[in-house]
């Protein structure tokens, strides 16, 4: 029972944590943008510049809080979520006197919830020719009440938060303690959870920092290379099979290209490795201490080349040195555990999925997992298949290699199949094969149960891959009679879009006439509208004005379309009703 409670709360530190980092990720290049312009162009940047180093206040006081409030919006309910979030978040950014990192990501995913409970209490309450003025008019009413109480309350309230953080902070390191921190961020990289770690305690406490001091030590501590670093060092010199020969190429992408994740199956092949990632990050952050050494903003991905990048004057010794010690320490510490270790490396890759459970505490095996995929890997269910997205909690480190991997078979195996990777909150409705780690499956099948979902241990080589190529080719055989059959009219259709330019004006006038019309009939099918450019793609049938239909088909082209002269009169809704009845 105990083992499933901390399953539970792991799960939803994981859920916590992508949250937070899905409002972070996708706005890293605007903080890159933020860091290299304070690194350069402040007094004591490389090339001080009067008037560029005023964009430095603006842009960490009002761009990066109103970007990180408009996606926040945007992940809970879309454009309008992300405007209504967007408009909230400047009421805690003038409610306060520092930067509103925090308060962005409370309004933003409240103004984007609230708004979406508003549209669901007033649907199919508003009256045909009335649909453009109630969403401009809710959105703004809704957005302009938060933005008050977010100056008046939130703003204040998350201000006084902010400041007892950083002083905690400031206290911890002025009393020595800070690389104790390395105890529990460094389990938690492996356990998948420093994301709720990083970006809901580091990033913004660290950004603060920034702004007055010019650097802070704590974008330092999660994406130091060096632990990683030193395991992987330690696995080429004393490894043994297929660790041995896979560390020197893992090494290179962790450091050089930043994916971290990639030594995370080294760890769990011999979970007391955890110590030496502990000693090196610890020892690493002694360093950065000693030297008094900080990065202008959060470096993303954890490369050698972005830590460089974000690196003020004068504290490359320091960034340099803690990088080095951190990766020298964690090599000494594992090569002891390697030396010591009597089992076989051979075995690892396979014995590695069974410790992996222990640790996360969920009981799978390969073996299981396998099968489950085979159960569902009938030919019949990829006849159709046209995008495979590969997810992790970031959507950029290990699911981007993965989704590389898999690229470059899909081209050998000559299959012309969409292959993307996204983080696991923002899985995008059209996919319809997701490759998740094992412990973000469940969480992917909450986000589109109708997928196919598939589950691996190493994204970098996974027999899965293969299966699934070897399964589209099948699937690529010439159609039988009996799948060449047309559907009985009216089958299966749930959703009926209309669609326009704006998706407000036309298109809604024409979805209240059908919606109507299927209310007489007795039909329970949702009708809805959209903008052309945001057409669903569960979407069974799309109406649009002919001169948009071509659009719509390749936007949507596994959908039924129907085009109109007259979206308010035409004589295609009744023989749709009378389809749809039969």
């Amino acid at each position: 029972m105990s083992n499933q409670n901390n399953s539970d709360i792991k799960v939803r530190i994981q859920r916590f944590g992508s949250h937070l980092s899905g409002m972070i990720m996708p706005n890293i290049a605007a903080f890159i943008a933020w860091g290299l312009i304070t690194a350069l162009f402040i007094p004591t940047g490389w090339w001080p510049n009067k008037e560029l180093a005023e964009l430095v206040g603006p842009m960490i006081t009002y761009l990066l809080p109103l970007l990180i409030g408009f996606t926040g919006g945007r992940m809970v309910y879309d454009l309008r979520g992300g405007v209504v979030g967007a408009t909230a978040t400047m009421g805690v950014i003038v409610g306060s006197e520092i930067p509103m990192f925090l308060g962005a990501m409370i309004m933003g995913p409240l103004g984007g919830y609230l708004i979406k409970k508003v549209d669901q209490m007033f649907k199919d309450k508003v009256r045909s020719g009335f649909e453009m003025l109630y969403n401009n008019f809710s959105a703004g009413i809704l957005a302009g009440l938060l933005t008050i109480v977010a100056f008046k309350a939130i703003g204040p309230l998350v201000s006084g938060l902010t400041n007892i953080l950083i002083g905690g902070v400031e206290a911890i390191v002025s009393a020595g303690l800070l690389p104790l921190a390395s105890v529990f961020v460094e389990p938690a990289k492996v356990l998948f959870l420093n994301n709720a770690i990083n970006h809901g305690i580091f990033s913004p406490i660290g950004i603060e920092q920034a702004s007055k001091a010019g650097k802070s030590i704590l974008f330092l501590i999660e994406s130091n290379p060096g632990p990683g670093l030193g395991i992987l060092l330690a696995y080429m010199v004393f490894g043994k099979g297929n660790a041995k020969q896979s560390s020197p190429g893992a090494a290179i992408i962790h450091f050089f290209g930043g994916i971290h994740e990639i030594y995370f199956p080294y760890i769990l092949m011999k979970p007391l490795l955890i110590l030496a990632a502990i000693a090196g990050g610890a020892s690493g952050v002694m360093t950065f201490m000693l030297f008094d050494a900080g990065l202008v903003a959060t470096p993303s991905p954890g490369s050698i080349f972005a830590l460089l990048a974000m690196t003020p004057r004068g504290n490359f010794a320091g960034v340099i040195l803690g990088v080095v010690v951190a990766a020298a320490i964690s090599f000494l510490v594992a090569s002891v555990i390697l030396k010591s270790s009597k089992s076989s490396d051979d075995e690892s890759i396979e014995a590695a999925t069974e410790k992996m459970q222990q640790m996360k505490g969920k009981k799978s095996s390969v073996a299981d997992s396998l099968v489950a995929e085979k159960k569902s890997s009938a030919v019949n269910d990829y006849q159709n298949v046209q995008k495979v997205v590969f997810a992790c909690d970031a959507g950029m480190g290990s699911s981007a290699m993965g989704a590389s991997v898999l690229k470059n078979k899909m081209k050998k195996a000559e299959l012309d199949v969409d292959v993307t990777n996204t983080a696991i909150a923002q899985l995008p409705n059209d996919a319809d094969v997701v490759i998740t780690h094992k412990d973000l499956t469940s969480r992917a099948k909450e986000k589109l149960p109708n997928a196919i979902h598939l589950s691996v241990d190493n994204f970098l080589n996974s027999p899965v891959y293969e299966k699934l190529v070897g399964d589209l080719k099948d699937a690529e055989q010439p159609e039988t009679a009996e799948s060449q059959t047309v559907q009985t009219p009216g089958k299966n259709i749930e959703k009926v879009i209309f669609a326009c330019d704006a998706g407000m004006g036309s298109s809604a006038m024409g979805a209240s006439v059908l919606k109507n019309k299927f209310k007489k009939a007795d039909l329970d099918i949702h009708v809805a509208n959209s903008a052309i450019n945001n057409l669903p793609s569960d979407a069974d049938i799309i109406i649009t004005h002919k001169d948009l239909t071509d659009r719509a088909k390749a936007k949507v082209p596994q959908a039924e379309h129907l085009s109109v002269d007259n979206f308010l009169n035409s004589p295609k809704y009744d023989e749709l009703v009378q389809r749809l009845k039969k």
